[in-house]
């Protein structure tokens, strides 16, 4: 171990980073001290930490963490780390193994609207059925396949991809964009483009998956100029981040049928305290086409033990004195 012979200390803040304490614990050899507690309970104890796994980092940590020499972030996004705020030396590196539990929610999400899944069943359970076989109404409309319909892939990374490749096996037609396309291979797609291609890949899609990282550039990239492109018919599912998409733009679409309906797992407001707390200041819960989950489309068996065992490896390498995998430019 280098520059001491006691433990690495490694910090887990948040109740989100603390799943992840004993999947790390089985997977590192290096001797470790694993603490666990919330930014306030582990302030006091940052001065003598070798690496933070936290989905957020702030000033008053990196004031606080004077030794430290990697945040481990227990996920792909990096919005919520203040860089600014980084001791010298330290480092940020993220985790993925979250694609295809995503990619999968993706393709469910698109589904459960075209079946209307969650009417239906609540529907049946009162004795009403929404089929051909109720003497008291007309058949419902016919639902509509996911063969031969366009997917527009808004962000062609990791998740992007991993959507793209299960849309094509349902026989859609997938276009994508991604920030530099040069590079990425195309194979399977009707387009790759760059940022410039955002209109015609709205225009075109019948589904839009949002697939991208939140960054000062993607913040509010698709508001009310950007909806009123899409079709009517068309369905947007975010996976993201909420703020990638106006928050009042996106409940106005959905209130005025400027779109026909979303599947939103990520939000505008999460829970600060103990409590119930509603994901938006618009009243999305009211809407009838939306369907809503609470950022849970990642948390599979698969994501947890993929950024286990990346976490336990950059544990590792610190330990070694090793540049650690993942690192965030």
């Amino acid at each position: 171990m280098t520059g001491s012979a006691r433990p690495l200390r490694v910090a887990f803040v948040g109740g989100f980073a603390a799943c992840f304490v004993e999947p790390v614990r089985a997977r590192v050899a290096t001797p470790c001290e694993l603490v666990t507690g919330d930014e306030r309970e582990l302030l006091a104890r940052l001065g003598d930490v070798d690496v933070v796994v936290t989905l957020a980092f702030t000033p008053a940590m990196g004031a606080a963490a004077s030794r430290l020499r990697l945040v481990q972030v227990p996920g792909a996004g990096v919005d919520r780390i203040d860089r600014r705020a980084l001791p010298a030396g330290a480092v940020v590196a993220n985790a993925y193994g979250h694609e295809r539990g995503i990619a999968e929610y993706v393709l469910g999400g698109m589904l459960a609207w075209n079946h209307r899944f969650v009417s239906v069943d609540a529907n049946l359970r009162h004795g009403r059925w929404d089929a051909a076989w109720s003497h008291d109404a007309p058949p419902p409309p016919f639902v509509p396949e996911l063969g031969g319909k366009t997917l527009g892939i808004l962000g062609y990374g990791r998740i992007g991809q991993a959507v793209a490749r299960r849309a094509r096996a349902f026989d859609m037609t997938v276009h994508a964009i991604r920030r530099e396309p040069r590079g990425t291979s195309a194979e399977g797609l009707a387009s790759l483009a760059g940022p410039e291609g955002l209109d015609g890949l709205l225009s075109a899609a019948d589904y839009l998956a949002i697939t991208l990282a939140l960054t000062p550039e993607t913040r509010g990239m698709i508001g009310a100029r950007e909806l009123a492109r899409m079709r009517r018919s068309a369905v947007v599912i975010n996976v993201a981040r909420g703020e990638i998409v106006d928050e009042d733009a996106l409940y106005e679409a959905l209130a005025a049928g400027t779109i026909a309906g979303a599947a939103l797992d990520v939000w505008y407001r999460y829970p600060a305290t103990p409590g119930p707390t509603l994901p938006s200041r618009r009243p999305f819960h009211e809407l009838r086409n939306v369907l809503m989950t609470p950022h849970v489309s990642g948390w599979t068996e698969g994501m947890l033990a993929a950024r286990a065992a990346v976490i336990a490896g950059n544990i590792e390498r610190i330990a070694r004195g090793e540049a650690p995998v993942n690192l965030v430019a």
